[in-house]
């Protein structure tokens, strides 16, 4: 979800809780656009992070200190002269508008007690961070905007203070129900867009939220709708405005496929079918998402030249396995070629001089057959040219035969490398895969390569019912599991047919329970190319029936006794231990 005026009230309500009444004993600005204040509260201390980054504005609590430069810039040693020691004293939002202000009570020069605020707006690429003193005009601010960037407001020391109303929206606090269904049956647009151009502080996701728990389609058109589904709507719109007004707030972030999709102040019933991780604070939820979200970010950006040579590699593989299917395709009538040779060897003399044909009664079906001559040459000679386009096919079908699974074998080795890629989690991960792709002829080793330090481990969970299972990360780990790290008796799981991990689950000795079982299968699927996916099929045996080729590809193996079950890949439930 977007950091609406939903979240900022979120915010703001635990600021207030965490704050108020705190001073300000430290105040830092890492970047040029970010300040992190230390505040003394009762029982210790609190760091709020504040950042008007026009990719990313945010301001939460957070436990991480970020080294500032040597020399605190302008703006950093201003509030330093100005607010530090101050009293927190209040902290508002007006409406559900993006923007908090904080009022610090301190005492000036001559010992008199002033006050001062502090004002962060969260508006994209227009946030900002502004100084003001008790009568609102402009101390200074962490952006300067001058009229000839923007001509609805100047931010510039000395000017007044005032929030923009560029956007004719409405207040939801303020709003009543004949009001509501009024703005809702004129529109012309969708519901859950009139929802939100309508209502300060409203996300599109919330908006379809409020839709959904309506029972309403938020992209049918909101002039079709009755006045009793106005009526239904504005129903549950109250209830969430009264649930904003009263603080009742459940910070959570919505997964799919482990990756965090969305967060979320108040319940998201919109993903119910997808993982939901409820948090402890807004805070913690915001610091979560951005980390977890920048982490994923950042090792896609990473691995886009493996996964490129990856994928051309692949390409180029599934061109030349498809010309030699083709190909493997025009040899199918070779046996034809054998049997009309034979059957001229047989029936050659009954063929006039100038024959274009010869019918033969073909002994391998007992059936009549037509077999084409070519006149100007004997019967005999016929037979020949059958035999010579025969033995051609046969030599061309046992060339192809061979290359065809060689060129098979490599498509599924460049494919377990991509689902390898999909795994990855961290940088150490692609180092891995990386040599992999060298040892293999997918990319040169440079003279001026040092010896990769490997410190790639595979994933660690433990069962519900407190067995070790291990998950493989790539090739190289799935080797290292199935042959050198798995016992005789413990437990070996694959997705059945398609690139995946090699999970082994440690007994011990033990029977393992079917829960057990279960959650293994799960981390089979959903480290697999089968995420995501409803259902999939998942091989199971004992890791002694398992048995690496002679001259196989890594993390490839061969068993012949083995179970099948047939399981999700939702493993919200298992946690991931931290070696």
């Amino acid at each position: 979800m977007a950091f609406d005026g939903v979240t900022i009230a979120a915010v703001v309500n635990e600021l207030n809780n965490s704050l108020l009444g705190g001073r300000i004993y430290k105040i830092a600005q890492p970047e040029n656009d970010e300040l992190l204040l230390t505040i003394k509260v009762n029982g210790g201390q609190k760091r709020l992070f504040l950042s008007a980054g026009a990719s990313l504005p945010l301001i939460y609590l957070t436990e991480t200190n970020k080294p500032s430069p040597m020399t605190a810039p302008g703006f950093c040693m201003l509030l330093r002269k100005h607010i530090q020691n101050g009293r927190i004293t209040q902290i508002a939002q007006p409406g559900l508008e993006r923007m908090i202000r904080i009022k610090i009570e301190h005492l000036n020069e001559l010992g008199d007690l002033c006050s001062k605020n502090l004002i962060i707006e969260i508006m994209g690429k227009h946030s900002n961070i502004i100084f003001t003193d008790g009568k609102d005009m402009i101390v200074d601010s962490i952006k300067h905007i001058s009229g000839m960037v923007s001509s609805v407001r100047e931010v510039l020391p000395g000017r007044s203070y005032f929030l923009p109303q560029t956007q004719k929206k409405q207040d939801p606090f303020d709003t009543q129900k004949e009001e509501f269904c009024q703005n809702i049956l004129s529109a012309n647009q969708p519901v859950y867009k009139t929802l939100y151009h309508t209502y300060t502080g409203f996300s599109p996701v919330f908006a379809q939220e409020l839709c959904f728990r309506a029972g309403l389609d938020g992209d049918f058109p909101a002039a079709s709708l009755s006045r009793d589904d106005a009526e239904k709507l504005y129903g549950v719109f109250s209830h969430a405005v009264s649930d904003i007004r009263a603080g009742n707030f459940s910070p959570n972030i919505v997964y799919e496929h482990g990756v965090p999709v969305e967060f979320s102040v108040l319940p998201l019933t919109i993903y119910q079918g997808s993982g939901c991780k409820s948090c402890p604070s807004v805070s913690s939820m915001l610091e979560q998402y951005y980390a977890q979200k920048n982490a994923v970010t950042r090792i896609r950006q990473k691995s886009a030249d493996l996964r490129r040579i990856v994928q051309t590699a692949l390409e180029r593989n599934v061109k030349k396995y498809d010309l030699q299917l083709r190909q493997i395709k025009d040899t199918e009538k070779r046996d034809k070629f054998r049997i009309y040779g034979e059957l001229l060897n047989t029936y050659g003399y009954q063929a006039s001089p100038g024959d274009t044909s010869l019918t033969a009664r073909n002994y391998y079906t007992d059936e009549d057959i037509s077999i084409p001559l070519d006149p100007t040459i004997t019967p005999l000679e016929n037979a020949k040219k059958y035999f010579e386009k025969y033995n051609k096919m046969k030599r061309t079908y046992e060339a192809l035969s061979a290359l065809t699974l060689e060129v098979k074998e490599e498509i599924e080795h460049l494919e377990s490398i991509s689902a390898a890629l999909d795994i990855a989690a961290g940088e150490e991960d692609l180092v891995q895969i990386r040599e992999e792709l060298i040892e293999n002829g997918y990319i040169r080793r440079k003279s001026s390569d040092k010896k990769v330090k490997i410190t790639s481990r595979p994933f660690h969970y433990i069962s519900s019912d407190g067995y070790h299972i291990y998950v493989g990360k790539n090739n190289f780990q799935n080797d290292e599991l199935t042959f050198r790290f798995a016992s005789g008796n413990d437990w070996w799981f694959h997705a059945k047919g398609i690139p995946g991990s090699h999970v082994i689950v440690k007994t011990g000795g033990d029977a393992l329970p079917d829960r057990t079982f279960e959650e293994a299968a799960k981390l089979a699927a959903y480290y697999s190319k089968a995420r995501g996916q409803e259902k999939a099929e998942i091989d199971y045996t004992e890791k002694k029936n398992v048995k690496k080729t002679n001259g196989g590809k890594p993390g490839f193996v061969i068993y012949h006794t083995n179970y099948s079950m047939v399981m999700d890949s939702d493993i919200s439930s298992l946690s991931l231990v931290n070696d």
